[in-house]
């Protein structure tokens, strides 16, 4: 249908207040493909030009749509659509897969329900918002509103939005009383709340605005004042979310925090709306709205939009704390990059003992379940002793640094000289730490290996098993970098593990409800426990993410038997104790070839682990922080020219470092609180 014939068709059909006519209009709008945003705009200045030439045919939509809207409730659409509901995350995917075979029953009477029958379309939003503003506020200003002097639509929609704007005040002010959020603010209650005396302005208000549009010539006050209460809202969620880097914050709390922010930013836009009541401000800021609440309504009943917003809070909550762990993974001075190298040499000394034990396992008869536990315990306990060693494992850097660089890039507060040294020293840590780690593990591996046999009387690793040894280590007969990208995705997750348990420890304090324990302090002692429980509150998430790190470990090989699958994992550390567990093996029967691939596969192995843990741990970074990455191509150029100009940075610290603006990290196993998250 053209638009001629659905102006002809409006006029036989379009008495009523029926949602057809304005649904078959909008079809004429909507491009064949919701990415054409330029056959969409074209579409609306045609129907904006024919309103414009024909006045007839604008009179007759303007009486349609003054029917349509004001014949139904719209202040719920207004208050309600896009903002963040107030349940958890599994209730409203129940709810969402639920509606995907059975939707919810739709109401005529409610434009919050008729909005996605208008908007039927997933990707509506996509063109409608690929349209110019100034495109669409020509099409509102084409309708003839303005020059109508019937302010019945006019009346309406400025009742319901008044509606609106007192479920929304009312909803902050209830937010601002929530427990949580006095708990982690509690000099709200010192002072009068700017939660509360928003309302009471708010009321004010609406009483002037509703007697202004019964009589025109009466008082009509602005929302100046409102504004500045919301302000001191916005402050305190500011200094809440500033608090919770030290303390903490649940998921919920940030629930509710966006909640509120979604909140005062719409009773802001109404209000904006509301004071600008017919004047030429008005129909931009209807048009932002406009297009604000078709995406909200056509991703209501997403599961990826749910999954994605809430893994977004969830990502930011961890990753926060990740970051400040990863400024003690930059070594910035020489000092700092010499302690990096003692620490992860004592890791790779450990790791060469932990790969012995891993062998000495695979000899036990036992059942799969067997082998997965005692692998587990092998990785988790070494690793944990990494930690309380105060050591450090190369590929744990990655998660930790990631975190780091996307807070860097967020706060914007680097020049690009800067953040490009930023970038340079977290690789020549990197680098440093890797070069520690196999510097230790391969000697201790062959020391092991070559008193073992005198020790026992027979080789900790035959031919045969040499043989498979080496076979896991080429790169091209066999699967080992896969199997290395699946630990590099063991190392992100531990990555998050680890900042989800610093994050619980510091908002659930718990080392203070350690603290008071009486049982502990009978059996350990007042001091002791004292002790005792600062430590955990420290290193929970080192601990934890070191001890689930190893769990994955261990059980995905067992896992990947039970259910056929070609599951494993192979790490750069490991794999070079590995390596000379083999050559000891095949009694120094291994040709310049043989050892050809199986050296490529370690370093490309740990090429693998770096790479995956550390792309997916700034992918999530960034995305938790909604960060711009136009500078990214610009950093990529400086580097460049810092790797030709002066190769040498990247591995080693010049004499004279340049400091970020910042505190300075300790240097590697200062702080037992802060250091090596620990891992694998």
């Amino acid at each position: 249908m053209s638009l001629p014939l659905f102006f002809s068709d409006l006029a036989k059909n379009g008495s009523g207040d029926d949602i057809g006519p304005i649904k078959r209009l909008l079809a004429q709008l909507r491009p064949a493909s919701a990415k054409d945003g330029a056959q969409a705009t074209r579409n609306v200045q045609a129907l904006c030009h024919m309103l414009e030439s024909n006045p007839e045919h604008a009179a007759m939509l303007r009486a349609y749509l003054r029917r349509l809207i004001g014949g139904r409730r719209m202040s719920h659409l207004l208050s309600d659509t896009g903002i963040t509901k107030n349940t958890g995350f599994w209730s409203a995917a129940w709810h969402r897969f639920n509606y995907k075979w059975l939707p919810p029953v739709v109401r005529d009477e409610y434009w919050q329900d008729m909005f996605g029958e208008v908007f039927y379309r997933r990707d509506d939003h996509r063109w409608v918002a690929a349209v110019d503003d100034s495109v669409w506020t020509a099409l509102v200003r084409s309708f003839g509103f303005d020059d109508d002097e019937d302010r019945t639509i006019q009346e309406s929609f400025s009742r319901e939005m008044l509606k609106a704007i007192q479920s929304l005040s009312y909803r902050i002010s209830t937010i601002g009383l929530e427990p949580e959020l006095v708990r982690n603010w509690p000099t709200i209650e010192d002072f009068e709340s700017p939660f509360l005396r928003q309302n009471a302005e708010l009321n004010q208000y609406e009483q002037a605005y509703a007697q202004w549009l019964v009589d025109p010539a009466a008082a009509r006050d602005d929302s100046r004042h409102i504004e500045v209460l919301l302000t001191q809202c916005e402050e305190i969620v500011v200094k809440i979310r500033r608090a919770s880097a030290s303390h903490g914050i649940s998921v919920s709390l940030t629930r509710l925090l966006l909640r509120l922010t979604e909140s005062i930013a719409r009773l802001r836009t109404l209000l904006a709306l509301l004071d600008a009541a017919a004047s030429e401000e008005a129909a931009p800021i209807a048009v932002g709205l406009f297009k604000e609440l078709v995406r909200a309504d056509n991703v209501k009943h997403s599961l990826t939009d749910l999954v994605s917003t809430n893994t977004e809070l969830l990502a930011l909550q961890v990753t926060e704390n990740a970051s400040r762990s990863g400024e003690h993974y930059v070594t910035r001075t020489r000092i700092e990059w010499w302690a990096m190298l003692r620490s992860a040499m004592g890791a790779g000394f450990i790791v060469g003992f932990m790969a012995m034990l891993k062998i000495l396992a695979g000899k036990l008869a036992l059942a799969p379940a067997g082998y997965a536990v005692l692998y587990s315990l092998n990785y988790a306990l070494g690793f944990m002793l990494v930690h309380i060693l105060h050591f450090t494992i190369a590929t744990k850097q990655p998660a930790m640094t990631a975190a780091l660089m996307a807070q860097a890039i967020d706060q914007g507060k680097q020049k690009l000289d800067q953040l490009t040294e930023l970038v340079i020293q977290v690789v020549r840590t990197q680098f440093i730490a890797i070069v520690g780690n196999v510097a230790l593990a391969m000697p201790v591996a062959l020391l092991i290996a070559l008193a073992w046999a005198p020790m026992t009387g027979r080789p900790l690793a035959d031919a045969d098993k040499a043989h498979h040894l080496l076979q896991d280590l080429d790169p091209v007969h066999s699967l080992a970098l896969f199997h290395a990208a699946i630990a590099g995705v063991c190392l992100f997750l531990s990555g998050l593990i680890s900042g989800y348990y610093d994050n619980k420890a510091a908002y659930a304090d718990i080392a203070g409800r350690i603290a008071q324990l009486r049982w502990l302090k009978r059996f350990l002692g007042p001091a002791r426990t004292a002790r005792v429980a600062t430590y955990i509150g420290d290193n929970l998430g080192a601990l934890s993410g070191n001890l689930f790190f190893g769990i994955m470990l261990g059980c995905i090989g067992t896992l990947g038997s039970f259910f056929g699958l070609p599951l494993d994992i192979r790490h750069i550390t490991f794999s070079s104790a590995n390596l000379m567990f083999a050559a000891v093996g095949m009694n120094g029967k291994m040709s310049l070839e043989d050892w050809a691939l199986p050296v490529i596969g370690v370093v490309l192995i740990g090429a693998v682990n770096l790479l995956v843990s550390f792309t997916l741990a700034l992918t999530v970074a960034l995305r938790s922080r909604g960060v711009n990455l136009r500078r990214e191509w610009t950093v990529l150029g400086e580097l460049g020219r810092r790797a030709l100009s002066t190769p040498r940075d990247f591995c080693f610290p010049p004499p004279d470092s340049i400091d970020l603006d910042g505190p300075q990290p300790a240097a590697p196993g200062a702080d037992a609180g802060e250091h090596n998250a620990g891992g694998d």
